[in-house]
């Protein structure tokens, strides 16, 4: 296979179609159409994560578009304005639960605004797991649709057949606040992910109604008592899809090594975060300076645990600070290029790049 050339000229791995477990960029799309300045997903923008020129240019071949609903969709309170540094690190003061009926409207929204970019060309919405491979064969960008933080759900569960209909196949019980189903982990660093209670008896009924129907369940906001009551009720491959390792960089958010053994002896996946702050040593988020070799040992970490069969990319594009060297999904063939440094080779890469996803999507999904 040809080799690629990325914009400042550094060859890279030869393509490789990379899915990826979270990106944000429905949100990026919705608030700069509210802000007045709307953006095409198709023609691309200077700013920002992905696009599908970027997703092109970096052989990115599709991942799970999020629903996520901040407290203020208009004005969003900046990350600056609320973050607390503390003695020995930082924190962020806990999230009040979200107006369902507000997240409700909002996510129908979101939605309505994939089946747009479906409409258009853009993308495939990927129902089933035939669907992501069809397009890892023909080039058509693959849209999971990923609720994070299950607000839009009703504690009775009546809206999930309906969402799953509309082309939900994967949901995160909760962001990082409170709500029916559970309470989600805190922005904390240093701190453990044990931060409070877990499931609700809702959030039970949550996991089995999605095994039923073949909903993937995402623990990447979930505390750690939260986390392992989904690994009791669970029938389905355990999933982090945008995190880090605990025991390199201790913020909340990122798993310990107990979660991540507990993935790996369920055939489940770590996605691994670009998230600076989630990798760093220090827990910095404004440090965007930070070498790939950073990430590469949160990789390496993991697969280490549990093998590289059950660790892939989970980027947080559009949703987070992403290290220089990897700005956007352009360069992503460049997180090859830095496993391939430490001895991956190309088996590893691709069950890395989408092989790994792909087993936990039959695994998990239902047709």
């Amino acid at each position: 296979m040809p080799s690629r050339v990325v914009p400042d000229g550094r060859r890279t791995h030869p393509d490789v179609p990379i899915l990826d477990g979270h990106n944000d960029t429905l949100l990026a799309l919705e608030t700069a159409a509210l802000r007045g300045t709307p953006w095409s997903f198709a023609e691309g923008r200077d700013d920002g994560d992905l696009d599908l020129p970027r997703a092109r240019a970096g052989h990115f071949a599709g991942g799970f578009f999020a629903c996520f609903v901040p407290g203020d969709l208009e004005e969003p309170t900046p990350w600056a304005d609320v973050l607390v540094v503390t003695d020995d690190g930082w924190e962020v003061p806990y999230a009040e639960a979200a107006d369902p009926d507000q997240v409700r409207a909002v996510t129908s929204g979101l939605i309505g605004r994939l089946h747009g970019l479906e409409d258009e060309g853009s993308l495939r919405i990927a129902r089933s797991a035939a669907d992501v491979e069809a397009s890892l064969a023909d080039g058509t960008l693959a849209a999971i649709l990923h609720l994070e933080g299950a607000e839009a759900i009703d504690p009775d569960l009546a809206a999930l057949p309906d969402l799953y209909a509309a082309g939900v196949r994967s949901l995160g019980p909760v962001w990082s606040r409170p709500n029916a189903f559970a309470q989600g982990v805190p922005f904390r660093f240093p701190s453990s992910p044990d931060t409070g209670p877990g499931l609700t008896d809702a959030g039970r009924r949550l996991v089995r109604a999605c095994n039923e129907l073949g909903i993937m369940v995402d623990l990447a906001h979930m505390n750690e008592r939260g986390f392992f009551d989904v690994a009791e009720i669970s029938s389905a491959p355990l999933v982090a899809t945008h995190t880090a390792a605990h025991a390199l960089t201790p913020s909340a958010r990122n798993i310990t090594d107990a979660e991540i053994d507990a993935i790996g002896d369920s055939g489940g996946v770590v996605g691994v975060i670009l998230n600076v702050s989630d990798l760093r040593e220090d827990g910095r988020g404004d440090r965007p300076d930070m070498p790939l070799s950073r990430w590469v040992a949160h990789v390496d970490h993991i697969a280490g645990r549990i093998g590289v069969e059950h660790v892939a990319l989970g980027s947080d594009f559009d949703g987070a600070a992403m290290p220089l060297d990897c700005p956007d999904a352009a360069a992503v063939p460049r997180l090859l290029d830095a496993l391939r440094e430490i001895g991956w080779d190309d088996e590893d890469l691709r069950a890395f790049a989408h092989g790994n996803w792909l087993r936990v999507l039959n695994a998990t999904w239902k047709g």
